[in-house]
């Protein structure tokens, strides 16, 4: 599509002359999403959430060598997984720098004869001495402790989204719409990374707080344009369904622009890592946030506004403007509608033309009969109501006399 038409489009949408009807198929969009979060909530129920060292606790190898590339770690996961230590299987191995590659596996105690299995593993498949290995011992404590500070950060996200919303908008219900989006938004997010099988780690929590923000600077650009346009609703021709759904077809394109923009590089980040450094912080938390930002601008547009129109569908100001608007309906004048004659027009049965209808007044009048003897047909609409006929118009007798004549004066005698 071209820059014109982009804009054209847009134009078109601001000013109403062209508009999705997104508040009135608003059960459609609830049966999708419904449809989305009971697929992700069977996927992490089946299939669980791939959780990291960090949250459930294991052993970590960080070996420092000459380069680090894929290629190295691709070898150091095979050679780690051709071990008979039952806590290697599974284990995950990432680039961390140029010059660094990490060993995440289950716990293995110190010393251990599975400890010196590995290290042999990796000090000869990397070719590098044992003091370029180290070993970290992590304990489900502190993965515990990051699970519960993650959780904590989200109630107070949750609580400040609450409060703000409620006194920039003086509208609790705004309040509700946009933390019912958010967690719609969390829900799919989660339930997509359970599917994926991605680890979460800690940088995959930072994204999820992340996409939040996101998800609700948008929600709050379009309910300022609700706001705006349905300020002063009494004195406006106009209901509050369609003034909200005015509003998210005046921030649709910006939406949809902000969203490409904003998805472009994550999408780069993604590759970048996913491809070329394979495991890392990276791929988390790019991951994440592609998820949650596209989630994030549908919800905003398909969720959080036609959530808010159903809560305030009860309201006393929202249904006084619905019996207006009907009322007005009611008036609207029925010839509005009556289609203008063109040649070539159809004619319906019963439509053709009285052949006395064309003859002249002079023959009419000859033959005794009166352009009012057609039958009365009524019009309808205020200021068009025609006498309803009481009896048949009979032939009049003087049609037999002679009638005078009007002659010019000239021609008078």
């Amino acid at each position: 599509m071209s820059k014109f038409s982009i804009s054209r489009l847009g134009k078109e949408l601001y000013t109403g002359e062209k508009s999705f009807d997104f508040v009135g198929r608003r059960m459609l969009w609830y049966a999708v999403s419904a449809v989305v979060l009971v697929a992700v909530v069977l996927g992490v129920s089946l299939q669980g959430i791939n959780l990291g060292i960090d949250f459930t606790g294991g052993t970590r190898y960080t070996v420092t060598v000459a380069q680090a590339d894929q290629e190295l770690a691709d070898d150091l996961r095979t050679a780690v997984g051709d071990t008979a230590v039952e806590a290697a299987d599974g284990a995950t191995v990432r680039t961390a720098g140029p010059k660094s590659i990490v060993i995440e596996t289950k716990a293995i105690p110190d010393n251990s004869e599975a400890d010196n299995s590995l290290m042999e593993a990796i000090t000869k498949t990397a070719d590098v001495a044992e003091d370029d290995v180290s070993r970290t011992g992590i304990g489900p404590s502190w993965g515990q402790r990051v699970a519960s500070k993650a959780a904590l950060a989200l109630g107070i996200f949750l609580v400040g989204v609450v409060l703000f919303i409620w006194i920039y908008f003086r509208e609790w219900k705004m309040s509700v719409a946009a933390v019912v989006a958010l967690l719609h938004d969390v829900v799919i997010t989660v339930g997509v990374y359970a599917i994926v099988g991605f680890e979460v780690t800690p940088a995959t929590v930072t994204g999820f707080l992340t996409i939040l923000g996101y998800s609700l600077y948008d929600t709050v650009v379009v309910f300022d344009k609700v706001k705006e346009n349905t300020r002063n609703l009494s004195q406006k021709k106009q209901t509050y369904a369609y003034a909200a759904n005015l509003a998210i077809n005046q921030t649709l394109v910006r939406s949809v622009n902000t969203s490409i923009i904003g998805l472009l590089p994550v999408v780069a980040i993604l590759y970048v890592s996913a491809v070329q450094l394979g495991t890392s912080s990276l791929k988390d938390i790019s991951l994440v946030l592609f998820i949650g930002m596209a989630v994030g601008t549908y919800s905003s547009i398909f969720i959080a506004t036609p959530l808010l129109v159903h809560l305030k569908s009860k309201e006393k100001d929202v249904v006084d403007a619905e019996k207006r608007a009907a009322a007005r309906m009611k008036e609207a004048d029925k010839y509005a509608a009556v289609p203008v004659f063109n040649e070539g027009m159809p004619v319906a049965e019963g439509d053709e033309p009285d052949e006395l209808s064309d003859a002249p007044s002079e023959d009419l009048h000859e033959a005794g009969v009166s352009r009012g003897t057609s039958p009365n047909r009524s019009a309808t609409g205020r200021g068009r109501n025609v006498p309803d006929q009481h009896r048949e118009v009979s032939d009049s007798g003087a049609a037999g006399r002679p009638q005078p004549k009007r002659e010019s004066r000239s021609k008078r005698k």
